[in-house]
């Protein structure tokens, strides 16, 4: 889903969120939204956090469950003294999974505001496997590697990545996709933010054949929906096992 963004507007942002989502009724699985859909890339706002069980949490698993179709985005929650940039993936009718960001960015000042996450999450939802970047994230192959023989299909990236640095987040999407053989959809707002960044969204889905399953022209808005073929996919990696080749390796914290 690519639409502009309301800086600092929570109530806006859901309104709107809500209504775009209840038109994805009978026609869509999961529903992904750009990185802190509700607020923008506020990073020096504390009064914008909210508890796990807040305002955003409670509206977006009421249209879930309303709709039948998971969400998945990140906001600004609180915990103690503690403030994260946290991913969200709810399930009609089920409890959310949450997923920090792991990487911050301290050129915007995110690495001062928010604390990083280390969990490395997989989702199983209606029989696929799963995982969200937030962002920052995509930066870092590491992070996103696809081990243990496969355990995701489809990488989500949930994103407030600006014009200025769009080249980056064109190459990057694509090279996640193909190192790690799997689907990826990723989406990014468009408009201007309350720091005067532009916003021209290119969010996309791929196959592991880097195929664009959906793409959206610059700073185009709407809602486009990408089918993914996931016994194509364990096929294309049973007849190509890269993953096989792969170096093993471990990642510290976790």
């Amino acid at each position: 889903m690519q639409y502009p963004i309301s800086w600092a507007d929570k109530s806006t942002n859901l309104s709107r969120t809500v209504s775009r989502l209840r038109r994805l009724r009978g026609r869509a699985d999961v529903a992904l939204l750009p990185e802190m859909f509700s607020t923008g890339f506020c990073t020096d706002r504390p009064d914008l956090a909210e508890p796990i069980d807040g305002l955003t949490m409670q509206t977006l698993q009421r249209v879930s469950d309303e709709i039948g179709v998971a969400v998945c985005s990140s906001f600004i929650c609180c915990e103690g003294e503690q403030l994260f940039n946290r991913g969200f993936f709810i399930q009609p009718h089920k409890s959310p999974v949450f997923i920090d960001k792991s990487h911050l960015y301290a050129h915007g000042g995110e690495a001062r505001f928010f604390t990083a996450g280390r969990q490395r999450t997989v989702i199983e939802y209606k029989g696929v496997r799963l995982r969200l970047l937030l962002c920052y994230d995509l930066r870092f192959p590491v992070w996103a590697r696809n081990q243990s023989g496969n355990d995701y299909d489809i990488l989500l990236v949930s994103a407030n990545w600006p014009e200025i640095r769009i080249q980056y987040w064109d190459a990057l999407v694509a090279a996640r996709a193909t190192e790690n053989q799997c689907y990826i959809a990723a989406a990014n707002p468009v408009g201007d933010d309350g720091l005067g960044l532009h916003y021209n969204g290119h969010s996309v889905a791929y196959d592991s054949h880097l195929t664009p399953l959906v793409h959206f022209r610059n700073n185009q808005q709407g809602t486009r929906i990408a089918t993914f073929d996931i016994d194509a996919l364990h096929h294309f990696r049973t007849v190509l096992p890269l993953w096989q080749d792969a170096d093993p390796f471990t990642l510290d914290e976790l």
